[in-house]
């Protein structure tokens, strides 16, 4: 299990921690469109996948709009920007940011993307939300690259995903 905090305190997480080498767990998450989306629908692309707690805080808004803004120069990448929002507010927000390069997507039904990727919260101010959290999958989908943000509040190293999504 991934050891992060939220502002200095420690946060539970769910599941077990990924690393580098491992098969990306499938999933089916939704979209803002209500459509089932699932690791195989973009097979044959590198994905870069983000878990935010939600898109209406500061840090996921501009760590969402940041990879939004990159995702128009990956080619053959698909960025999933992953939380437990529900799929109308994700809408909303996409909207509202122009955020037509990622793909918003909700792990509300049943939390198991976030048990599965080892970012599921455990009580506290973000119980049931996830944590922020980036992986890149290769076309093989084999994990190529993982971050867990060591504390929530912060971002990601965008560098990092972006160089293992590129290369």
């Amino acid at each position: 299990m991934a050891n992060v905090t939220l502002k200095g305190n420690p946060v539970t997480l769910l599941g077990s921690e990924l690393k580098v080498g491992d098969k990306a767990p499938d999933f089916v998450l939704q979209s803002n469109a209500l459509q089932d989306v699932s690791l195989k629908d973009s097979a044959g692309k590198t994905r870069v996948i983000a878990s935010v707690p939600s898109l209406d805080t500061p840090t996921c808004n501009l760590e969402s709009k940041r990879f939004n803004e990159e995702a128009g120069k990956l080619p053959n990448v698909a960025v999933l920007v992953v939380s437990n929002d529900l799929p109308f507010a994700q809408k909303r927000w996409c909207g509202a940011e122009s955020a037509t390069n990622i793909q918003a997507l909700s792990d509300h039904r049943t939390a198991k993307f976030g048990e599965a990727y080892g970012v599921l919260v455990k009580g506290g101010p973000l119980d049931r939300c996830l944590a922020r959290a980036v992986f890149v999958v290769g076309p093989d989908d084999t994990i190529k690259h993982v971050e867990y943000v060591k504390e929530i509040a912060e971002q990601p190293n965008y560098d990092a995903a972006l160089a293992a999504a590129q290369g």
